[in-house]
């Protein structure tokens, strides 16, 4: 994508990590930033190297997204600031641990962050966005929305919800002139494992997140809907989203299949 005069993106979790590194790849494409995080000192050091290296603008805003009044501040900030041209939601937490063992309160906690929080976001950009008739969302997903089997059942989940919901904007709005993309990462080395309770030494090999985030910006420059950076072969996810396809005409026919008649 070239960029917009005076267009800046809005990166949540942007002090570290992921987020961290859309940042710096985003102010040397020449775009102003909105960096929003917990973590104000961090965002500050991170926003005086940026400003210094490639002399855009970048301002911060100090918000824990699990906060309805500082989600709120975040959400107005969408809404009426018309030089935010790309929302990167990356903001997302996790837990160890199995479902039975997770708390009612920790769980809740994750989905007020990776679904609720996202989606505010998002619902607070979108008209905007829809109106003019361009802007970008980027929302990171994870591998872990596709394999139940890895027994992330909470996080898996919500990011299965990241995912679903990229894909039905994505038929809402491409025809509107905006560009939704979900990022899958797989095992990414940031500090989302440490603040969830995980040993990183106890991991198997991770990818960098420099190495994350520039592959996924070859999907954005492609317009892809769904980047896997750690998937080899395009044709694979092809093909699964093909197998998908050939399904829907059955989902809405008006007698139950054959196979659930009861034998007499």
């Amino acid at each position: 994508m070239n960029q917009l005069v005076n267009k800046s993106v809005l990166i949540t979790g942007a002090s570290s990590g992921i987020g961290a590194v859309y940042a710096d790849r985003f102010a040397k494409r020449g775009y102003d930033l909105v960096l929003v995080a917990r973590d104000r000192t961090r965002m500050e050091a991170l926003a005086e190297r940026l400003r210094r290296e490639t002399g855009v603008a970048v301002d911060i805003l100090q918000a824990d997204l699990t906060d309805a009044g500082e989600l709120a501040q975040v959400e107005e900030r969408l809404r009426t600031d018309t030089h935010i041209s790309i929302l990167i939601n990356n903001a997302g937490a996790s837990i160890t641990g199995s479902f039975v063992d997770q708390s009612p309160d920790e769980v809740a906690k994750i989905i007020n962050l990776n679904i609720t929080a996202l989606t505010r976001l998002t619902s607070a950009v979108v008209p905007r966005f829809a109106k003019t008739g361009d802007g970008v969302i980027i929302n990171i997903s994870s591998v872990v929305a596709l394999v139940p089997e890895f027994g992330l059942t909470i996080y898996g989940a919500t990011k299965a919800f990241v995912l679903f919901l990229t894909q039905g904007l994505h038929f809402e709005l491409g025809s509107k002139g905006v560009y939704v993309q979900a990022v899958l990462p797989a095992s990414t080395r940031t500090e989302i494992w440490e603040r969830s309770g995980w040993d990183m030494n106890a991991l198997p090999p991770t990818m960098e997140v420099d190495e994350l985030v520039d592959a996924a910006l070859v999907g954005f420059d492609r317009r892809e809907t769904v980047t896997i950076p750690s998937l080899p072969d395009a044709e694979q996810w092809n093909t699964f989203d093909a197998a998908r396809q050939i399904m829907l005409p059955n989902f809405n026919q008006v007698d139950a299949a054959a196979r659930y008649h009861l034998v007499s």
